[in-house]
């Protein structure tokens, strides 16, 4: 989940909000989302438990072709575009360092060293993401505790509610800059991608995404936090490596080139997390529909490595065409549509099936979803509203992937004469 939204968007939140208490609660909106959409497909992967994560539930939920969609965003949008905002990220922060290196060229090297170590052995594949993210934890904690300790003169700012403030949250800027903050928590579902490589996930499921979601939002408010308080918003407005900034005002020109390669290194974990489970969303769509076969076939370890290509070819191509804010709010508009008709699921699934078997059940059902419904749907109203161009290139990438199920679902049937396909629900 840590990345790119967090040593990113502070930067495009500042142009419209200017106070600390507003931008706090930015990110304490954004995790309490998360961690309600959390609660919800923990149950959803407890009871419907297959990888593949919206393409499983929506499949099960509305029917084959909704989930068709869903994982048509997941192979498009839902990793491609991460990765490719990750990468850049992470060519940003080393070009800081040294400005004769390409951005672009280094997040394309990236991705592409990252694939084919995904491509290997799940044993290698699993170990590497372990030991970045347990970097990036380590890296986070000495990053804020080295602000707070060696900056001698905090800004002069509050983080307690000043007049005025009550107005911006309730403000389409607070909205849209929410889409950002979304963003930046993108990944809280990313266990239910992988559900049928995890042990024992009717129990662990739950653990796994309400852990993962409660350590990051604390980091993400301590990390802004420090952001704030160690640099000025003038200087924070606007830019893209808000990380690299702030450090300059901690540690010096010196210091903040270190600093540089450490953060650089930490998006890496973030990269590697896409690189393994958004591929698992291509094998189930593979195993299911006869004409897309070739997208399932894995090596003797079991990997996806079809599927891993085709996913890194696809953020390569973001990382050369594509401006970084472009893909940010479109991607960021997208997913949230993606999870917000998979909550609202849960209703459909606890109405249609009541007997089906539960293991994890949301606590205090219905308010989590509510909750979650009620925060995307007014994001995503406002994103429509003032950002219309990326928010109907998000409704377009939605409906080519339900004109694309109709063509793979005809040439599916020639493959298969009687008109069945694996996986499918009887």
């Amino acid at each position: 989940m840590i990345g790119t939204g967090v040593f990113t968007s502070l930067g495009f939140q500042l142009l419209e909000i200017q106070s600390g208490f507003v931008i706090l609660m930015l990110w304490f909106v954004g995790g309490i989302t998360a961690l309600c959409g959390a609660l919800c497909y923990a149950e959803l992967g407890a009871s419907l438990p297959r990888s593949g994560g919206e393409y499983n539930f929506l499949s099960e939920i509305y029917h084959p072709g909704v989930g068709f969609v869903a994982g048509w965003v997941s192979a498009t949008i839902g990793f491609a575009a991460p990765t490719a905002l990750a990468a850049i990220t992470f060519g940003t922060y080393l070009a800081s360092v040294v400005p004769a290196l390409s951005p672009r060229w280094l997040a394309t090297a990236l991705i592409v060293v990252l694939a084919a170590t995904h491509a290997t052995t799940r044993r290698a594949s699993g170990g590497t993401q372990r030991a970045f993210t347990y970097l990036k934890v380590v890296l986070i904690a000495a990053f804020c505790l080295l602000g707070w300790t060696l900056t001698d003169a905090p800004q002069d700012i509050t983080f307690l509610p000043a007049a005025g403030d009550g107005a911006l949250v309730a403000s389409g800027a607070f909205a849209v800059a929410l889409i950002y903050v979304n963003y930046a928590y993108t990944g809280w579902n990313a266990a239910t991608y992988v559900i049928d490589e995890l042990d024992r996930p009717r129990e662990t499921l739950s653990r796994i995404l309400l852990t993962g979601t409660a350590v990051v939002m604390a980091l993400y408010l301590l990390l802004n936090y420090t952001f704030l308080y160690v640099a000025p918003m003038d200087a924070l407005a606007g830019k893209l490596e808000i990380g690299y900034v702030a450090a300059q005002f901690i540690f010096g020109d010196t210091g903040a080139a270190i600093m540089g390669l450490a953060l650089a290194l930490l998006l890496v974990s973030t990269v590697s997390a896409m690189a393994l489970a958004g591929p698992r969303v291509l094998l189930v769509i593979g195993q299911d529909f006869a004409a897309l076969r070739f997208l399932a076939r894995t090596n003797a370890h079991g990997v996806p490595v079809v599927a891993v290509a085709l996913q890194a070819a696809l953020a390569v191509t973001l990382v050369l065409t594509a401006t970084f804010e472009s893909i940010l709010v479109f991607a960021g508009f997208t997913l949230g549509a993606s999870t917000l008709f998979t909550v609202a699921g849960l209703f459909i699934l606890r109405w249609r099936r009541p007997k089906l078997e539960r293991p994890y059940g949301v606590p205090l059902y219905p308010l989590p979803p509510m909750v979650f419904l009620a925060l995307m749907g007014w994001t995503l109203t406002y994103l429509l509203v003032q950002r219309p161009l990326e928010g109907l290139a998000g409704v377009a990438i939605l409906a080519s992937g339900g004109a694309f199920y109709m063509v793979s679902r005809r040439l599916s049937a020639r493959h298969r004469p009687d008109h069945t396909r694996p996986g499918a629900k009887v």
